[in-house]
């Protein structure tokens, strides 16, 4: 394509590029070794989340230069630049988990000021963790200029003794070592064996999840999203892409053309035919935050209710994001959604093509077993359930891929924690007893701040047998890696007084993942009584950007977001 049919009398790289006036601009692009003809070329954004902070985000500096050939080779002015990443892995089972998901908020952030304050005409969105994937798209969605994501890829499988193994074996090997199930030196082992590659945690855990959507949504390219990190193959998606958010801006193509109510029930369909992470029920609806859509909570559980579960994936199947791609990749699941009607065909995505038109020569690979037809699926509902009632007004997530239908009620006494540690303590030590429903709390958004996770805990009591035998919930997280009764984001959070905050241990809890309830045996009359008790708690936040957070960050139902969206925007950033 001829960069000169691209009018740049519309894209905001005007205002560094052209006329007089610009000159001592154009003097600091000159100084980085650009010419005449690039400078006056689209300037295109490549954000990544690189860093050497854990596998996820390691090979996305490798993979950004093929995305810079490919703007280079339509004719389009690459300019690279990074961005935080927290990673979960590491950041899990310690304070340092208050910082994922608002750096979800600081990626999206600082992406949209990279972009406003050097005014780029397009960008390609590159990450690789559980909160970059979803802040590089809101900022994507936010600035509203051509975009295009790309997902860094997934980590290979580990190897320990003959049989496959990822990080979710190596979290739940702390709680076997804990009872003695696993030795010294057994543990020593697995450890360097579960994690051999670049990439980010294999199964459908959040990142996964989140790479799924990508594709599901509209931003990211067919199959971009399931190639594994190691695999050369990326390096094709990520040129591709390149050459693509060229076209896309001399077509004006925009994210918010793409990311509209259809795309995100179509996202949401993804998660739950994937088993996918209840994180997702947290990002999505801020993504349409950012669009000015409304699609909390309410609205992606709407969808999870009627969307069968069919991709046999860890941790409650048996493959891996890896056997996915090699079975067909992300359209194959999206094909048959597609064929049996749950999937909207007419979503426009980053190919200039609709959802449909994209599926038209995808073949069903009857040779694979990783995903079932629509019409014949693991189970009939999906893998994600929400829950509502008297302890959860706002509503709470639970994820029952892999758990039969009559493991998805559970009843049983409260057990009240108010931090992670505390319940952490507890299971370490074995001082819970079997049928309890273990309660965290003061754990949520604003409460924590920061709404961490909760794998540890969970792991560990998979690790010591008891994974079937007690429920947890809490108004912050719990991992895409968790599996069991967990149920989290209930809301409204403890710290805000909600009835999360009011129970006390011994009252009855009964959690109804088929009915959909979540309810505690305390009456109305009983919650005022306690209500009238009740005093906000400190957080260990008190200066800092956690505290900074906690001042503005919303409620889980919306989707913990901490501005007012584009519902409130008078004028984009692309139309400036």
């Amino acid at each position: 394509m001829d960069a000169r049919l691209i009018d740049k009398s519309r894209l905001p790289s005007r205002h560094v590029t052209e006329g007089p006036s610009r000159a001592p601009h154009r003097s600091y692009l000159y100084a980085m070794g650009l010419t005449k003809e690039q400078i006056h070329q689209p300037l295109v954004g490549v954000a990544t989340c690189w860093n050497e902070a854990a596998p996820c985000n390691i090979s996305l500096m490798r993979q950004a230069q093929a995305v810079k050939k490919g703007v280079a080779a339509a004719n389009g002015t690459p300019r690279e630049f990074c961005t935080i990443t927290v990673t979960d892995g590491i950041a899990m089972g310690h304070g340092g988990m208050r910082a994922s998901l608002p750096s979800r908020e600081v990626i999206a952030d600082s992406v949209e000021l990279t972009i406003r304050g050097h005014a780029y005409d397009a960008l390609v969105g590159m990450a690789g963790c559980d909160k970059s994937l979803p802040g590089m798209m809101m900022a994507m969605v936010r600035l509203n200029v051509p975009a295009i994501f790309i997902y860094g890829g997934s980590i290979l499988p580990g190897s320990f003794r003959g049989r496959p193994v990822t990080v979710q074996d190596m979290f739940e090997a702390v709680g076997q070592h804990s009872v003695g199930a696993m030795s010294d030196e057994d543990l020593d082992e697995l450890e360097q064996v579960a994690c051999p590659s670049a990439g980010a945690c294999g199964a459908q855990f959040t990142a996964n999840t989140m790479a799924t959507v990508s594709e599901a949504i509209g931003l990211a390219l067919p199959y971009s999203a399931g190639a594994p990190a190691p695999y050369e193959i990326r390096d094709r998606f990520c040129s591709a892409a390149g050459e693509m958010v060229v076209e896309l801006i001399r077509r004006n193509i925009r994210p918010r053309d793409i990311v509209t109510l259809k795309a995100l029930e179509n996202a949401a369909t993804v998660v739950a035919a994937s088993g996918g992470s209840t994180n997702a029920a947290l990002h999505l609806p801020a993504i349409a935050h950012e669009c000015g859509i409304k699609f909390d909570l309410f609205d992606v559980a709407e969808i999870f209710k009627k969307t069968p579960y069919i991709a046999d994936l860890k941790p409650g199947g048996r493959y891996v994001a890896k056997d996915m791609f090699e079975a067909g990749g992300i359209p194959l699941l999206m094909k048959t959604l597609l064929d049996h009607g749950y999937l909207h065909g007419d979503c426009l995505t980053v190919t200039g093509r609709t959802i449909a038109e994209n599926m038209e020569k995808v073949a069903w690979n009857p040779d694979q077993d990783v995903v079932r037809p629509a019409n014949t699926p693991i189970t009939p509902t999906g893998g994600v359930v929400g829950l509502r009632g008297n302890l959860a007004p706002e509503g709470a997530i639970v994820k029952v891929a892999g758990m039969a239908v009559d493991k998805q009620r559970f009843s049983g006494p409260a057990r009240c924690f108010d931090n992670e540690e505390a319940c952490f303590e507890a299971v370490k030590n074995r001082t819970y007893r079997e049928g309890e429903v273990l309660v965290i709390r003061y754990e949520g958004p604003r409460g924590g701040p920061g709404m961490r996770e909760m794998l540890s805990t969970t792991a560990a009591l998979y690790g010591q047998g008891m994974g079937d035998k007690v429920a947890l919930i809490t108004d912050g997280r719990f991992s895409g890696a968790t599996r069991g009764f967990c149920v989290g984001h209930v809301g409204p959070e403890a710290a805000v007084g909600g009835p999360i905050a009011l129970i006390q241990d011994g009252d009855v809890i009964t959690l109804d993942a088929v009915a959909g309830t979540l309810e505690v045996d305390v009456s109305p009359e009983a919650f005022e009584r306690r209500r009238a008790g009740w005093q906000p708690r400190s957080t260990p936040a008190t200066s800092g950007y956690l505290w900074k957070y906690a001042q503005g960050v919303g409620p889980a139902v919306n989707g913990a977001v901490t501005h007012p969206g584009g519902a409130f925007e008078t004028e984009s950033y692309a139309d400036q």
